[in-house]
């Protein structure tokens, strides 16, 4: 691939992830939150733009690094992703705990919270079976994968939308639509490829993590 094709696809992820982070660190409303709040939205809005890059990484879509490295990227950035989310929560958990209380219950009146809840325990599960994946075994830990992958996704971008907060309506959405088309052409890719491998009479030795 030509350097200024290379470029440009690095420079539009770039532009993906950070653009919706820049725009929401104008709004109005930063000005009446106090600082563990904003790390706590911060955090929430990072983890939405590493959901972007996760596919993209896992998809081998990204040019430049090796399928090794790619594969290594990803495992890193879920653990980075982990981090966020453990921040966004405990930072809401800080400035409102009866709030939180409420959401892990699943009681909480707002519609967006449930979503949110449920993509967190997913990515926690996800990490949990990265722990355990020699254990697993290869087709059990990528179905597991994929299916959290949906829950974390769908989960992440209906609470993400629902959210009325620091971020801008159209960036988010435009982020939101991104993370969605990621995500679906990366298990639509990875489906196809199983199909070809099976029809070759060989089981496929490697898997989108």
């Amino acid at each position: 691939m030509r350097f200024a094709q290379a470029t440009l696809i690095w420079a539009a992820l770039a532009i993906a992830v950070c653009a919706p982070i820049a725009v929401a660190a104008t709004s109005p409303l930063l000005e009446w939150r106090d600082p563990v709040y904003i790390l706590s939205g911060f955090a929430g809005i990072i983890a939405l733009g590493l959901l972007l890059v996760q596919p993209v990484l896992a998809g081998g879509y990204l040019p430049g690094p090796s399928a090794y490295r790619g594969r290594r990227a990803h495992h890193w950035i879920g653990g980075a992703l982990v981090v966020m989310v453990v921040v966004h929560v405990g930072g809401l958990w800080i400035t409102s705990p009866p709030d939180m209380i409420d959401a892990l219950l699943f009681t909480s009146p707002t519609p967006f919270s449930p979503f949110g809840v449920i993509a967190m325990w997913a990515i926690f599960a996800v990490a949990l079976l990265a722990a355990l994946r020699r254990r697993l075994g290869l087709r059990t830990w990528r179905i597991a994968h994929m299916s959290l992958a949906v829950v974390i996704v769908v989960g992440s971008v209906v609470h993400g939308m629902l959210v009325e907060g620091t971020m801008e309506t159209m960036s988010k959405a435009a982020l939101c639509a991104l993370v969605l088309a990621a995500a679906i052409k990366v298990m639509s890719d990875a489906r196809v490829w199983r199909k070809r491998a099976t029809s070759r009479g060989r089981v496929p030795s490697a898997t989108v993590n």
